[in-house]
């Protein structure tokens, strides 16, 4: 990944016959989001949900000269999101541990480490913030839940060069992640190139998903993805809206073989209205999630988080009444569904919110981590 315009950005080639809206770059040009150098992980430039929608979750502050990491302004006040206190979260972890209880009481399965228990986690908005930084907090209840042995799977839209700094951010060098929503799974290896083997990929022709969205949008960006090294774009996206480095490609060389995703990107268009041209488009051979932009993954037939983890979870011996899930925007909702615990973040958007079992706090409340530490406080007060 590249946090900035290659140098190879700064000529531009005569566009080639079949390009979409674009000329050909011969080399792959980075410029989306600026990786934060503390943890060498880049935020996602296309979040699914509003972080910071929930104003409940946010506090005014008078004195401007305590304003770092604002989130905005009203007349001299600030507004800033506030990270609980040690009290407020040890209660947060307890109102944790009675929505487990609960569910455990409606017929649910034990969830606690040494019961077969498999701990799936989204990444952006759920461990990761908008600053691309993981708090302590989560970084300690994921290191106690891998220390009682039990599989934690990053299950997450990002492709693989964009998730790897996040796995290896959180010192796992070993296990199991769900990459590019449900098309790729990878075994975590420290010996093998790149730290990881992929064991399995889903992919299906574009041919016909990508002519009938640029007939549908013919101004929109169109991309694929070229797994581990970034994506084939018909045009540049937005500066710090793709994390993964990006190259321009004719439209022959976007159709030309099989594909774990296809993107369509329409700059300017509101989403409604996106909303409505996808719907239109008589595009059903694939599945498919529009995010908060005008924005469009479209994802092999039948291929979710979801999906993935079930395969997952049959290798591993282990089965989904005994998995919780943590996630928060609209690719999450079959992996919400389908676990024994789904967990929904604050933020989430309400439609997303109604398909889960336990909703917590805001990734900026360590709402995560609240649930990954009441399931070790189980272990203690069975």
């Amino acid at each position: 990944m590249s946090p900035t315009p290659s140098s190879s950005s700064s000529t531009t080639p005569e566009p080639l016959p079949g390009a979409v809206g674009g000329s050909v770059s011969p080399e792959p040009t980075g410029n989306g989001p600026a990786v934060n150098p503390e943890t060498g992980i880049a935020p996602a430039g296309q979040p699914l949900t509003h972080l910071g929608s929930s104003t409940e979750y946010i506090g005014y502050l008078d004195n401007l000269e305590n304003s770092a990491g604002s989130a905005g302004g009203d007349g001299g006040r600030v507004l800033r999101r506030r990270a609980l206190d040690h009290e407020e979260y040890h209660a947060l972890v307890q109102d944790r541990m009675r929505n487990l209880d609960a569910l455990e009481a409606a017929g649910g399965a034990r969830l606690t480490p040494g019961e077969g228990l498999v701990v799936a986690l989204d990444v952006d908005g759920t461990i990761l913030d908008l600053d691309g930084r993981v708090s302590e907090r989560v970084m300690a209840s994921i290191a106690r839940l891998r220390a009682h042995e039990v599989p934690v799977v990053i299950s997450t839209g990002r492709g693989i060069a964009a998730a790897m700094p996040v796995v290896r951010h959180l010192g796992m060098t070993a296990g199991w992640m769900v990459c590019a929503n449900g098309a790729l799974t990878l075994r975590l290896d420290p010996d093998a190139p790149g730290g990881y083997e992929v064991v399995d990929s889903r992919t299906f022709d574009p041919r016909t998903a990508i002519e009938t969205l640029h007939a549908a949008v013919p101004d929109g960006i169109i991309a694929v993805e070229d797994p581990g090294v970034g994506f084939k774009v018909s045009r540049l996206f937005p500066n710090g809206e793709l994390i993964e480095d990006q190259r321009v490609v004719t439209l022959d060389e976007l159709v030309s073989q099989p594909v774990t995703r296809v993107v369509l990107r329409a700059p300017g268009m509101s989403v409604e209205r996106f909303s409505e041209i996808v719907a239109g488009s008589g595009l059903h051979s694939v599945e498919y999630a529009i995010g908060w932009t005008a924005w469009l993954d479209v994802a092999p037939e039948g291929v979710t988080k979801a999906s993935a983890l079930e395969a997952l979870i049959a290798r591993l011996g282990a089965d989904s009444a005994h998995t919780l899930a943590v996630g928060d925007g609209s690719n999450d909702v079959e992996m919400i569904e389908w676990a024994g615990a789904g967990v929904v973040m604050g933020s989430a958007p309400q439609w997303v919110r109604d398909r889960g079992d336990i909703l917590t706090e805001p990734v900026w409340r360590d709402g995560c981590a609240a649930v990954l530490d009441a399931l070790i406080e189980r272990v203690r007060h069975p």
